[in-house]
């Protein structure tokens, strides 16, 4: 049903592409069709969720109410719109804008509903900010019209220079994005140097202190709402987890308990697929005495066990080992295992890297490069073969072993690239430049595994892997806002520009064929392809005003061929965009750097892996990183000599655990361990109304001081 749910969302947004103004046209009538039956699959899901869910509480939500909404006013617009159609008469599909409410409403886009709720939440803060700039702007406004009204200046163009209000406040907000500066400035600096001050003064205080505040306020508001988030769903863990206790308890001695039956048939319907080694390592955390029943503060932490991952690592023999065990256990052999295991041997390839850098910056048309690309070819080749008869095969290709498969994989494209390049130059002579230009890609992979190397590099990725879901989830959420405003552009401004072939000798192309933009910075700087004739252009314009870059000159000529009033569209485009949700995604950026960097393990893993040693059956998560695997994770790096790491080895054979990387948890996990290592065991939280009342103004730290109330 979710697979079909975002189907039918899918192919509801899509529809735009073929709906005019089209990017592949469509008949009307099958474009409705469609659209009926995505309604159709939309109010299906109702349907579903209607006889799933006590009446009160679907008629509460307020999601079902806006698809329910949302279809009835779609219907309404496609009998209308197939109307005036059969007259013959334009009319306006308004119901487009409203085709991502299906996206944000739906159970499945629960993180875009709260992305939605970060800026809900942030607006009335940034609100006042936002008041506070726009009059700072209109006294500089003012400020520039008494000041150079009466001057006689003109622009480049040869437009009067600053004698409107209303161009004035369009400019000097374009100012604060930098994107006219310093052309906006040139007239008046020419006639005197000393208006530069005023130009000077503006950009300090709403470029660079405004612009600031806005991030600061945005920032310090979604992190309030962001722990009150979080704070609500720990407690609500800790109420849940209490009354499951209460049910399931009973009397032993003097206190109430859970027995072990009972635990373990709760934790296998929790985690169907927890395998019976993993069940048994929580019960002897839970069960410390092992007195048969678990009691109450250890089972309140169940939650908190299931969902910490615990990796079962079964250590296999090396094949060569089983084959060949003299030969691989001589002298040589382990001389060859010790070398690929020693950090010297990750060092000398970090300096091959290196140099086949420079090589690669070289011209490969000298036969000498071309000899070297495979001489370090091969050096990778045989480091893959060292690494292979060192370490066990499954386990270096093992499903968690991300660098090995990409340093692999890495090599492999170095080796098609360096064979098909070779291949090419060979032949007298090739059609496809394509060709070429891939294998030149695929050789420069080859400095990918820079990151592999570099453990600095890792951190970050691992960092970035964290974020990984909710980038996704801003992605979504400006996919939602861009889609509204490409629709809107498209009804105002589609046909008003059109692109002509760069060798076409119509009169027209020089103007983008529209008169009005005769000789304007729109049509000199031959932007007419940027334009709202169909979904995917308008799409592709909107990236181009995120990024602001000369934003003001696409502004500028679809004010032109439609009203001066356009220019609000692309404003308001800039504020939601850009000064709104960007800094919210900053924010996010922010504090998930600041939570991957500061957080340490938990009080529940750090359980598990006392658990785990006293057990003997521990691996380190810090042994098993940066490449090097499970078969030599109980070998201390100690250089070349040394007998006690290979009886460790020997006798590593079996079943073992290791926690799993903290480094791949989500924000929100992280920020939630926070939050619950300051509950105390003992402390079962407020009532169940208090906790769903929770507002962020309640947080306040327990031990005021400096740096918690900053």
């Amino acid at each position: 049903m979710r697979a079909a749910t975002y189907f039918f969302i899918w192919v509801d947004l899509a529809l735009a592409l073929f709906e005019e103004p089209a990017l592949f046209p469509l008949p009307f009538l099958a474009t409705s069709i469609a659209e009926v039956l995505c309604l159709a699959a939309f109010f299906g899901r109702l349907v579903h969720f209607a006889k799933v869910t006590p009446q009160t509480v679907f008629w509460k939500d307020t999601k079902n109410i806006c698809v329910m909404v949302t279809i009835v006013l779609t219907l309404i617009d496609l009998i209308v719109y197939g109307s005036l159609e059969a007259a013959n008469i334009h009319g306006v599909r308004w119901s487009r804008v409203l085709r991502p409410v299906f996206l944000i409403n739906f159970p499945e886009s629960r993180q875009i509903r709260r992305a939605f709720r970060s800026i809900r939440n942030t607006l009335p803060d940034i609100l006042y900010v936002f008041f506070l700039f726009i009059f700072s702007m209109l006294i500089f406004s003012l400020m520039a019209l008494k000041l150079f009204e009466d001057r006689g200046l003109k622009t480049v163009e040869g437009s009067p220079y600053f004698t409107n209000i209303l161009d004035i406040a369009f400019e000097l907000y374009v100012l604060v994005t930098t994107a006219n500066s310093p052309d906006v400035m040139m007239p008046a600096y020419e006639f005197n140097w000393w208006y530069s001050l005023y130009f000077i003064t503006y950009i300090i205080i709403n470029t660079y202190i405004f612009m600031s505040v806005f991030l600061a306020v945005v920032y310090n508001n979604y992190r309030k709402h962001l722990k009150n988030e979080i704070r609500t769903l720990a407690y609500l863990k800790r109420h849940k987890m209490i009354e499951a206790f209460n049910i399931l308890k009973v009397k032993v001695g003097t206190e109430f308990v859970v027995k072990e039956a009972q635990w373990r048939r709760l934790a296998k319907v929790v985690a169907p697929d927890i395998s019976s080694s993993h069940l048994e390592l929580l019960l002897r955390i839970s069960d410390e005495g092992q007195k048969g029943f678990v009691d109450k503060t250890n089972f309140l932490r169940l939650a908190d066990l299931l969902n910490i991952q615990v990796v079962t690592i079964n250590i296999k023999r090396h094949p060569l080992e089983a084959w060949m065990p003299r030969v691989y256990q001589s002298y040589a052999s382990l001389l060859v295992q010790k070398m690929v295991q020693h950090r010297t041997f990750v060092w000398v390839y970090d300096v091959i890297i290196l140099i086949n850098a420079i090589f690669i910056a070289l011209d490969d048309k000298n036969p000498l490069i071309s000899y070297a690309e495979w001489l370090f070819l091969s050096l990778y080749i045989v480091e893959v073969l060292l690494k292979l008869y060192t370490y066990e095969p499954r386990a270096y290709f093992g499903r968690k072993q991300f660098w090995n498969w990409f340093d692999t994989l890495i090599i492999i494209a170095a080796l098609v690239a360096t064979v098909a390049n070779t291949t090419i130059q060979s032949a007298r002579k090739y059609n496809s430049q394509q060709i070429l230009d891939i294998v030149l890609i695929l050789r420069i992979l080859r400095l990918l595994r820079v990151i592999v190397s570099i453990q600095r590099f890792r951190v970050i990725v691992t960092t970035l892997i964290n974020i990984g879901p909710m980038m996704l989830t801003f992605g979504s959420l400006v996919l939602v806002v861009y889609y509204v405003f490409a629709i809107i552009g498209m009804e105002v401004f589609q046909g008003k520009v059109h692109f002509f072939d760069p060798n076409s000798t119509s009169p027209d192309a020089l103007a983008c064929g529209n008169p009005a933009l005769q000789n304007s910075a729109f049509a000199q700087g031959r932007y007419c392809r940027i334009n709202f004739n169909n979904l995917a252009a308008s799409l592709i314009l909107l990236m181009e005003l995120t990024v602001v870059n000369q934003w003001h000159i696409l502004a500028e000529g679809f004010a032109l061929v439609t009203h001066q009033a356009a220019k609000l569209y692309f404003i308001g485009f800039h504020v939601v965009v850009v000064i709104l949700i960007v800094n919210i995604f900053i924010a996010f950026i922010l504090e998930a750097f600041f939570v991957a960097y500061s957080l340490e393990k938990s009080e529940v893993e750090t359980a598990i892996e006392k658990k785990i040693q006293e057990l003997g059956v521990g691996v380190q998560e810090e042994e098993v990183q940066d490449g090097k695997l499970i078969d030599n994770v109980d070998t201390k790096d100690s250089g070349f000599s040394g007998d006690d790491g290979d009886s460790k080895k020997k006798a590593l054979k079996g079943l073992y655990f290791r926690i799993a990387s903290k480094r791949y948890k989500t924000v929100d996990a992280l920020l939630q361990q926070m939050f619950e290592s300051e509950i105390a065991p003992e402390d079962e939280g407020p009532s169940l109304e208090e906790i769903l009342n929770f507002s962020p103004s309640d947080i306040h730290p327990k031990n005021p001081n400096f740096e918690n109330s900053a």
